[in-house]
């Protein structure tokens, strides 16, 4: 740093430049040189180098078979109950308010419960009906899901009469991969002649702790155990591709002491290494036989360290499943009814942090108006990206074209039969 008695030299020097420059001043100095020099080091600042600017990577742009407004492809990504849909208090047909309601809002697809289904062939007509109207004039269809584990929870077995199933826990305890698969296969089957195409089964969380709200629908608490099932339960579920399994609870609800229903937070205290060693085994092997949907829960895991729900948190949707452990279909959230959520969140926040996090389907929530309508404002804030939002509906539409629920219509087929003619 230069003392004072410099920098007072240097401000003379400056004050006299106009007058050496047009020679009014007297001959040079041999002082002159240092002065110069001095001023040269005090104006002349070195260069700025700064960092090269680099673009954020841009996601590749997604391509929709089908052309569609921002709000229909937002209500593909949610799937409701019927009387969400339709505001009438018990659901147990589909007539001119089911297909209304489908016309206004064309949801990726609908969830029954018991109270909806009184008999096999009401429930074959009620679901038949709701699929033709969700086809009609062009529509894409819908997704017809249903809880149907087997066991404690089967909305079928128990109010229809359908194949009754043991406890997962008494099948498990077996621990016949044959026999996992002849339960998925009872299941598909009877779901696909009932009309349903989604099962929201198996569960594939390992039982870790007594406390846990799953009880006898785990299938054991040796994780080797649970994948062997799971995976058989899978295979077999789908093995028609008529109806899509759904592995539950992601990343694991086995360890959790509380309810995610009731609690309004339930903690999981595990580290990702102990996830790792037990919970994504079954995930793991249930993805090796292909299935077609995962679940996550509303859970919060310590290991995460974000203090989200994993339904809304990004490091459970999308760098443990997706990344980590290489799942490309469907990621749907448990019901966002339950108190974890409901309780802390209102419906549109919830659904908008949930698609943030990487989910494609919004199950339940709370307020369906509400929780599309902050997805489409978040859509048009530039919140959300309408590309992050055709990626979901894309993977949506690819699994109704799995599912023989529509037919899509390929570009490519068209070019090369005009290309054959």
């Amino acid at each position: 740093m230069r003392n004072r008695k410099q920098i007072t030299r240097i401000f003379a020097l400056l004050l006299a430049a106009p007058l050496l420059l047009t020679g009014c001043s007297g001959a040079s100095t041999a002082s002159e040189p240092e002065e110069t020099a001095a001023v040269t080091e005090a104006t002349t600042e070195p260069p700025t180098t700064e960092p090269p600017t680099t673009e954020a990577p841009t996601e590749p742009p997604v391509v929709l078979d089908r052309d569609m407004t921002l709000e229909e492809k937002i209500y593909q990504m949610f799937i409701v109950t019927p009387e969400a849909l339709t505001g009438v208090g018990k659901v147990q047909s589909a007539g001119d308010s089911t297909k209304a309601a489908l016309d206004e809002r064309h949801v990726g697809g609908l969830i029954y419960f018991g109270d909806n289904l009184r008999s096999f062939g009401q429930t074959q007509d009620m679901l038949e009906n709701t699929q033709d109207f969700a086809l009609s004039d062009g529509g894409l269809g819908v997704f017809l899901a249903v809880d149907e584990e087997g066991g404690t929870v089967a909305r079928c077995g128990n109010k229809l009469g359908t194949s009754q199933l043991e406890p997962m826990e008494v099948i498990g305890g077996r621990n016949n991969p044959e026999e996992a698969v002849e339960v998925g296969q009872t299941l598909g089957r009877t779901l696909s002649v009932l009309g349903f195409n989604v099962d929201f089964a198996p569960v594939a969380d390992v039982n870790l702790n007594p406390a846990n709200e799953l009880g006898d629908r785990i299938f054991s608490t040796n994780p080797e155990v649970v994948g062997n099932m799971v995976n058989g339960v899978v295979s077999g579920i789908q093995e028609n591709n008529k109806v899509a399994a759904t592995l539950k609870h992601f990343p694991g609800l086995g360890a959790a002491d509380g309810n995610t229903h009731e609690d309004g937070s339930v903690v999981i205290d595990r580290t990702l290494d102990q996830l790792r060693e037990a919970e994504f085994v079954s995930f793991e092997r249930g993805i090796e036989a292909g299935a077609d949907f995962v679940m996550v829960t509303h859970a919060k895991i310590t290991g995460v360290n974000d203090d989200l729900p994993s339904s809304l948190s990004p490091v459970v949707c999308t760098e443990l499943l997706r990344d980590e452990l290489g799942f490309q279909g469907i990621i749907i959230t448990d019901s966002m009814q339950m108190n974890t959520i409901s309780a802390n969140y209102d419906a549109g926040e919830a659904a908008v942090l949930a698609i943030e996090a990487g989910a494609d389907i919004i199950l339940m929530p709370s307020d369906f108006s509400a929780a599309v309508a902050g997805v489409q404002e978040a859509v048009e804030s530039g919140r959300i990206s309408e590309n992050r939002i055709n990626q979901s509906v894309k993977r949506i539409l690819d699994e109704k074209k799995k599912l023989g629920i529509y037919e899509r219509i390929e570009e490519e087929t068209e070019s090369t039969e005009e290309a054959s003619e």
